[in-house]
């Protein structure tokens, strides 16, 4: 009788290459704090707290928070008003976690979230803005974008994905159209997490090793690491020349992903006029890790 083969384990792309980078071209003070520190530790030492937020104290908060966005929500829907949240920031900063933090008690018909692939053949020959705003939202409804329009200040512009001259476009046509968004009435809410390079680095780490996350990795994600500096230069020049009264940045030291979900939550819910609010639930914006552009710390 014939012995059965197993079949061979199917390889799931680019395992490997983030501990590939850590041992081969990590710098050598990134591999050293990683190292180090401990499972709590907050690895950045310009970050204003030493540990991560302890559950019991997050859990208390996040309840209360979760109650004032479903008061949001029927709220929106009762007035038809609409709401724009961008989230952008660093790869690994988060913002998939903190998406899903927003939306989980909310109504999927009303709040949604959009996470748009590169663009097809025929997108790619459109208006750089017109495939977003189908994405818009109506009345009564919540956009949560997972990355934005704001690929082209960034990431397509560190990966050579567009011209100088297109970028610079870009930059020419932001502002005009943001003010049409809030001109329109809708409430747009642009929201950048940032995270220190070892706790980046760190993450990505912990992705690779886990069959439930390593679907996330991409080439774009390896190949980022080795781009720190360029995306520190990139995301510098963006938010200073997008930030603007009519549509501000809010920066989010995110290196503790809790307290930056809720600062990121809290930040939302400051925006909108509801009925019902309760600001003492909503509590005060911890501005060690939440505001403006000054805060960046790249």
């Amino acid at each position: 009788m014939a012995k059965e083969t197993a079949a061979p384990a199917t390889e799931i792309p680019f395992v490997g290459e983030i501990t590939k980078f850590l041992k081969t071209e990590a710098p050598a003070e990134i591999r050293d704090l990683i190292a180090k520190a401990g499972k709590d530790d907050i690895l950045s030492k310009s970050f204003p707290y030493s540990e991560e937020m302890k559950g019991k104290h997050y859990d208390k908060q996040m309840e209360k928070l979760q109650i004032e966005l479903v008061k949001m929500l029927h709220d929106l829907r009762g007035t038809g008003k609409r709401l724009c949240v961008l989230f952008e920031g660093r790869d690994a900063a988060g913002k998939g976690g903190a998406i899903e933090r927003m939306r989980e008690n909310l109504n999927p018909r009303n709040a949604y979230i959009v996470a748009l692939p590169k663009p097809n053949e025929r997108e790619a020959t459109q208006w750089y803005f017109q495939r977003y705003i189908d994405w818009l939202p109506a009345a009564g409804e919540i956009a949560l974008f997972d990355r934005s329009w704001y690929n082209r200040g960034v990431v397509e512009h560190v990966f050579g994905f567009c011209k100088p001259e297109q970028r610079q476009l870009f930059f020419r046509q932001l502002p005009d159209f943001e003010k049409m968004i809030a001109d329109e009435g809708i409430i747009l809410v642009k929201l950048w997490l940032n995270v220190g390079r070892a706790e980046q680095l760190r993450r990505f780490l912990k992705r690779e090793s886990d069959p439930l996350k390593q679907w996330k990795l991409s080439w774009i994600d390896v190949e980022g690491l080795k781009k720190w500096d360029e995306y520190s230069a990139a995301i510098s020049e963006t938010l200073d020349k997008t930030h603007s009264k009519v549509a501000p940045w809010t920066v989010i030291r995110a290196d503790d992903k809790a307290r930056a979900r809720i600062a990121a939550i809290q930040t939302v819910l400051s925006a909108v006029n509801y009925a019902g609010k309760d600001k003492k639930a909503i509590g005060a914006i911890d501005a060690k890790i939440c505001g403006g552009p000054d805060l960046l710390d790249v």
